[in-house]
């Protein structure tokens, strides 16, 4: 999956999200995304990361090894 679907996809499944995505190992498998959310307001973190998390299900079955978030809202 490329960088740039994953910005989408998170863009796309929360409107209005600010999305930074990073590669820091430049392997294209691991990868940090940073999303600021006002929909996260009033959410924990674990359930901050579960919305995110629920976009890429079949992903992280297959090809999206790892995906690191650091969430906040905004």
């Amino acid at each position: 999956m490329q960088l740039s679907e994953i910005k989408s996809r998170i863009e796309n499944g929360l409107s209005g999200a600010q999305v930074e995505i990073l590669d820091p190992f430049n392997d294209g498998v691991h990868i940090k995304a940073v999303v600021v959310y006002s929909g996260f307001d009033g959410k924990s973190l674990i359930q901050q990361h579960r919305m995110v998390y629920d976009l890429f299900q079949e992903e992280l079955k297959g090809d999206l090894h790892a995906l690191a978030l650091e969430t906040r809202s905004g």
